[in-house]
């Protein structure tokens, strides 16, 4: 078994194709090589800034011998069949083939040998075809050649078993030569194999494992920020990114002029991160310093004071520039930037930013309500200057900190804290492990903004579809759905649909539709059965019939999906939501998940299985019987006619549970709920051994059938047993 050595070296690789190049290099040979039936023993994708290697272990010298069998056509076809079979099987003549015979008939069957092949000269045709074929985001052309390649490719290294694999592409000669870091050791070199590879390009100053580049990065800006008393801001993503700039990282401490530090520490941070590829460094109360640690490529003779003289010249000018968007914004109020948002289109059939804020605002003053702490007319002018901060200079050179930078204007206008950190907060969470609002308006305006998203897009018909969400509508859900959770928001998300749909209405269609809206929003305070009453008391036509109902139980369903999701990744059942769920009005996602919970921890209690055993039976025998009749056993048993102690019993342990946990449920005790109906468990065991349901009196049957039917809607008052799974 023999080792393959495959290196492509070329210009600067960007550093965000990386990772992806190595991987597809590495896929690409692996499937090539197992069509021809070879597979490694061991496969390790390498990439530097400019070369991508890959190392295949443990491949045979040749592919294996293989022996084929192609049936053909009918012994007696006609000959234009079997002279297609036979150009097919590339037999000379019909003598060559076998005869075989099955249930059918008989067939001639061509048996087909191909001796292997040496493996190198199989990698010789594959490496030409995928270099050819490789899936760049981005590549280029080069003097004359058609060859494309994401930048100029030098040179081609490929070994098997030690032995140079002859092969040419546009004049690219493939040798056993590679080179060392372009500065330090720019000399090329032979190898032999990979650990004379990987030792020799170390000796010239490559490391050749972004790993290593990162782990030694990691380390160096933690040592030199631990030997400035300070610390290290860190930030995997961009350790991962430098080190797919440099092949000899070196890091360096530079400094940062006292005079930038009035400027907010996330745009001086946001500034280093995006345009220099720095790092960040802060005092032990998490204060930005004025430090900054840069990566260099080299090692420097004078200890790189000139290479950090430069990257501060560099960003001295980057933050004047930071400092003057700075001063130039905080002279324009944010509430007098508003009408700008007039000229920014939020979504073409959703109308502009402005109009946004304006829906953001009659919703946030709504769900203040809702939210413990959160004032409704603070709320109200949060709402409306959440987006302001888009049209500002610092916003438009750093979109990343949306926001945040309307958070530090709102200050500035002397708006206070509190709706400064609603305008900062609201756009979160933006990923599932990002923190949610903390401040009770910064709760109330996050679910107006996301709330308004999904039902804008929801009315216009632009929901996610399989993998596609490029409006990252499920994200805003999920943040829904996590705002609500964790700060246990008990809203009716239907009702606040309901709203939003009205805003929408109001905004971007017609009179009539503003009709409709200002139903739901003078229902607002009302059940969802009043809401739907009044909604549907207007003669909207057949244009809207319906609209508003379809549009809020599809957007509820996929909030429903959502908190499926996140219930799972915590270990619930998606079972048990569905069971929830399934009971009438349930959109309050607290109260759901409350539920879920308690319905959890009963079902894994011995009680709590038998008893979901014994409704599986009981309904299992009521669906066949109900079949069978044509008719339901819903109503009400006759206790005249209960025969056995063990009816009477159940009877009056159903009685007694319904009861009890309709005052628990009402109480939202879900917990005392379960409890009580856990003491079913003994009554229906004894019925279901002692009492024999299809009875021969046909009245006695039926009386016993409503008994049974007594037991599924006891357990319904909690959730949809049908829906539990077991």
């Amino acid at each position: 078994m023999s080792e393959l050595l495959l290196e492509l070296f070329s210009e600067e690789i960007p550093a965000r194709m990386q990772k992806r190049a190595s991987e597809d290099l590495q896929r690409l040979m692996l499937e090539g090589l197992k069509e021809a039936g070879v597979e490694p023993a061991a496969a390790r994708a390498f990439v530097t800034p400019r070369r991508l290697t890959l190392l295949l272990e443990g491949l045979p010298a040749r592919t294996p011998d293989t022996c084929e069998e192609k049936k053909g056509p009918k012994v007696g076809a006609p000959e234009q069949a079997i002279q297609g079979f036979l150009r097919g099987a590339g037999l000379a003549s019909i003598e060559e083939a076998q005869i075989q015979e099955d249930k059918k008939g008989a067939f001639y069957i061509a048996t087909i040998e191909k001796p292997g092949r040496a493996t190198a000269d199989v990698i010789a045709a594959l490496v030409p075809q995928i270099i050819r074929s490789f899936p760049w985001p981005k590549s280029m052309r080069w003097g004359t050649r058609t060859l494309r390649w994401v930048r100029p490719l030098q040179s081609i290294l490929c070994l098997f078993a030690g032995e140079i694999v002859p092969f040419e592409i546009e004049g690219i000669v493939v040798g056993d030569v590679t080179r060392g870091h372009r500065f330090m050791a720019p000399e090329s070199f032979s190898v032999a194999n990979f650990d004379d590879y990987v030792a020799k390009l170390y000796s010239a100053k490559v490391i050749l494992d972004s790993a290593e580049r990162a782990r030694i990065i990691r380390a160096g800006a933690k040592e030199l920020a631990q030997e400035a008393g300070l610390q290290l801001v860190e930030d995997e993503a961009l350790i991962a990114e430098v080190a797919g700039l440099v092949e000899w990282p070196v890091p360096l401490l530079g400094a940062i002029d006292d005079e930038f530090m009035a400027v907010p520490q996330e745009v001086l941070t946001s500034t280093m991160r995006a345009n220099q590829k720095y790092f960040a460094l802060t005092y032990g109360n998490g204060k930005l310093a004025p430090r900054f640690v840069v990566v260099a490529n080299l090692i420097a003779e004078d200890g790189g004071k000139a290479i950090v003289n430069g990257n501060e010249r560099v960003l001295r000018a980057r933050f004047s520039d930071a400092r003057f968007l700075w001063e130039q914004d905080k002279k324009v109020r944010l509430e007098d930037r508003l009408p700008q948002l007039e000229k920014v289109v939020f979504q073409a059939q959703l109308g502009t930013v402005r109009e946004k804020a304006e829906r953001i605002v009659r919703l946030a003053r709504e769900l203040a309500a809702f939210v413990p702490g959160a004032d409704a007319d603070k709320a109200e002018i949060a709402g409306g200057l959440a987006k302001a901060d888009l049209v500002t200079g610092m916003v438009g050179e750093f979109p990343e900190l949306q926001g945040l930078m309307g958070s530090y204007y709102a200050k500035a206008d002397g708006l206070g804290d509190e709706i400064a950190d609603a305008i900062a907060e609201h756009y979160s969470p933006v990923g599932p492990s990002d923190d949610v609002p903390e401040s009770p308006l910064g709760k109330v305006i996050a679910l107006a903004d996301k709330i308004d998203t999904l039902t804008g897009f929801w009315a216009i018909d632009e929901k996610p579809t399989g993998s596609k969400d490029p409006y990252a509508l499920r994200r805003a859900a999920l943040g829904i759905v996590r705002i609500i959770l964790d700060g246990h928001v008990r809203i009716n998300l239907l009702q606040q649909i309901l709203a939003a749909i009205g805003n929408i209405d109001r905004y971007t269609l017609n009179s009539l539709a503003e009709q409709q809206a200002s139903v739901v929003f003078e229902a607002q305070n009302l059940g969802l059965p009043h809401i739907k009453e009044q909604l549907y008391s207007i003669d909207l036509g057949g244009e809207y019939e319906g609209r508003y109902e379809s549009i809020s139980k599809s957007l509820l369903l996929f909030f429903i999906d959502r908190l499926k999701v996140y219930l799972r990744d915590r270990g619930a059942r998606h079972d048990l939501v569905d069971a929830v769920f399934a009971l009438e009005g349930q959109d309050d996602l607290v109260l759901i998940v409350k539920r879920v919970e308690a319905l959890g921890a009963f079902l894994a209690t011995e009680d709590g299985a038998n008893l979901l055993a014994g409704y599986k039976r009981a309904s299992n025998i009521l669906r066949i019987e109900e079949k069978k009749d044509g008719v339901s056993f819903d109503g009400a048993p006759e206790t005249s006619l209960f025969v056995q102690d063990e009816e009477r019993a159940l009877a009056e342990a159903i009685s007694k549970a319904v009861a009890d946990a309709k005052k628990a449920v009402a109480a939202e005790d879900f917990v005392g709920a379960m409890s009580g109906l856990a003491l079913l468990r003994g009554p229906v065991d004894a019925f279901f051994d002692k009492v024999t349901v299809n009875a021969e009196d046909t009245t006695l049957r039926a009386n016993r059938l409503k008994l049974l039917a007594r037991i599924r809607a006891a357990l319904n008052e909690v959730a949809d047993f049908s829906k539990i799974e077991g």
